[in-house]
């Protein structure tokens, strides 16, 4: 009679895959960069003092071009670029859109030792997808956290299906710090940009969301957005109302980064505090109420203005007409950008 041995070859996920992920980990984790910004806040007793905070990026090119999350640099007034090796270096807003939370910042000088990432095309990602992410959790920084694609949420504008955010869920662990830090394939492609987490607790619940690599480089690394240094919110119907705002909306201005083009423009943001429907305000500053001759009424009047920019040319870019509400008065600013 005939023995047979059956010889079960079995394969353990962890070990091959572990291995992958640690080469791809050490090929792609010199590209990520620790982001350290100052801000200027001031207190409710006039007093004005420098808040700093911390996010993480990615090196795209070697021109030494990063992106990183709106939030991480929209306020800040200095922002310093921390290496692998420790090496700092400062940086300067190019182009921003807070709509998707995505920005793109260069750094003063770059000695180009340290090499730029490949971008991925995220409308090949499907839910299930393996993705890990690099970035600085709490200042502990370059940390590895691993996870699949949960969810794609796309939100659209209600005219013509116009496309002005998109993201990833992920239950990749996500928390204060991450923001701004690449998302990869298991290519090594960026494939997004952390934004936020859905949390009760604060920490990382297990909902996370990175904005996709293909809207970023439409709004930041392929277009000619600019950045203005403005930090507005959007004025509805009912708080142009209250603020004597003579057209149904506008963008009340918040702060304006020293410095920038609004800066120079003469812009001034709020410095009066209110609450409004659970969420603090700053008022007493400037309301733009157009922009090019279009009124900015409404989410509408956003994307108008949006597609208005997109059609121009280099030149018509360089500057735009604004028209103001300040202390109760409409006048008219010119805001200028500059080459770099």
């Amino acid at each position: 009679m005939k023995h047979f041995i059956l010889i079960a070859i079995i394969s353990v996920p962890g070990v091959l895959c572990g291995q992958s992920l640690s080469d791809l980990y050490k090929k792609v984790s010199p590209s990520v960069v620790v982001i350290e910004t100052e801000e200027k806040v001031k207190g409710t007793d006039g007093h004005v003092s420098y808040m700093g905070s911390q996010g993480s990026g990615v090196l795209i090119s070697g021109q030494g071009e990063i992106l990183t999350a709106a939030h991480v640099v929209n306020n800040a007034e200095n922002i310093t670029v921390i290496f692998h090796d420790g090496e700092r270096v400062p940086a300067k807003v190019v182009r921003l859109a807070i709509v998707a939370d995505v920005a793109l910042i260069k750094l003063v000088y770059f000695s180009g030792n340290y090499p730029a990432v490949e971008l991925g095309d995220s409308d090949l990602v499907d839910v299930g997808d393996d993705v890990f992410i690099i970035g600085a959790p709490f200042g502990i920084e370059h940390s590895l956290s691993r996870g699949i694609i949960s969810g794609i949420s796309v939100e659209r504008s209600r005219m013509a299906g116009f496309t002005f955010a998109e993201f990833f869920q992920t239950d990749a662990a996500i928390n204060r710090g991450n923001s701004g830090g690449p998302m990869f394939n298991m290519d090594g492609e960026v494939i997004g940009l952390v934004s936020y987490i859905v949390s009760e607790s604060g920490g990382f619940d297990g909902i996370g969301f990175a904005a996709t690599i293909n809207i970023t480089k439409q709004l930041v690394v392929d277009s000619d957005r600019r950045w203005t240094g403005i930090n507005g919110v959007l004025v509805d119907r009912e708080l142009a109302r209250l603020l004597n705002v003579p057209q149904p909306g506008g963008i009340l201005i918040q702060s304006v980064v020293a410095l920038s083009p609004a800066f120079m423009a003469d812009l001034k943001g709020g410095d009066v505090p209110i609450y409004l429907g659970g969420r603090e305000l700053n008022i007493g500053g400037d309301i733009i109420l157009e922009v090019n001759d279009i009124p900015i009424v409404s989410e509408g009047s956003i994307v108008e203005l949006i597609k208005s920019i997109l059609s121009m040319d280099e030149k018509e870019r360089s500057s735009f007409k604004l028209k103001i509400l300040r202390a109760g008065k409409v006048r008219e600013v010119l805001l200028k950008f500059h080459d770099e």
